[in-house]
């Protein structure tokens, strides 16, 4: 399968999708949305995934293409390829599917677990640990089903069409490298909930943090589950 990628900031980009992806004897490209490139037509891939960006799902207005952007995602709503959203690309989608995306209570950085949601059609434990990096929620869209919740967000991402559509908040692609660089470009926000790291905080052990890699076999599992059509 060929797959696409579109990337929203230079710190964002596919992580372990692109080496899963080589692993498994798939091809992909990258269309780098901040470079003001031209989102790809549908005919370009077999299979989409919408990558996070420090952009406000509620600002319509963040980049040149953004109108472009969410014509492609409906489209491919609308199809029979598989489409994955991480973080700002799930806010992205599920609006296209008509859900609200609001802005969280907390902002939600670092390790946190997520605990399975009995109705969740992923092969996911029933918690497992993950990275997030989010500052808005969204809510679920009609006919999908919820994949998990954490303390501070009550959906983490949702399933709909027999999981040919997967939208997450948190982050299953992210290298401790990768983590490193966004803690040195965000701000810190006001407002953190007292249990949730800070980005300077979590700057301090992250080079040194094993779960990392232990998010590969997370990936594996989603992967093989959303790609299996």
């Amino acid at each position: 399968m060929h797959i696409y990628f579109l990337q929203h900031h230079p710190d964002h980009g596919p992580g372990r999708f692109a080496d899963w992806l080589t692993g498994m004897g798939h091809s992909f490209n990258t269309c780098h949305l901040y470079e003001n490139e031209i989102p790809p037509k549908p005919s370009d891939f077999d299979a989409l995934v919408v990558l996070d960006g420090p952009d406000s799902a509620l600002d319509d207005t963040p980049y040149l293409h953004i109108k472009r952007e969410r014509k492609l995602i409906q489209r491919v709503l609308n199809s029979a390829k598989p489409l994955m959203g991480i973080g700002y690309g799930g806010c992205l989608i599920a609006q296209e599917m008509g859900a609200l995306v609001s802005t969280g209570s907390y902002p939600e950085f670092g390790w946190s677990s997520v605990r399975k949601a009995p109705d969740c059609p992923l092969n996911l434990p029933e918690t497992f640990d993950v990275f997030h990096w989010h500052k808005e929620i969204f809510g679920l869209p009609q006919g999908a089903l919820p994949i998990g919740s954490t303390r501070i967000a009550p959906l983490q991402g949702f399933c709909w069409d027999s999981e040919r559509v997967i939208s997450l908040l948190f982050h299953i692609e992210i290298t401790a490298t990768a983590a490193l660089a966004i803690t040195e470009s965000t701000m810190v926000y006001a407002g953190v909930d007292d249990d949730t790291d800070s980005p300077a905080a979590i700057q301090v052990d992250i080079k040194a943090d094993r779960r990392f890699d232990r998010l590969a076999p997370l990936l594996d599992r989603i992967m093989l589950q959303w790609l299996r059509l």
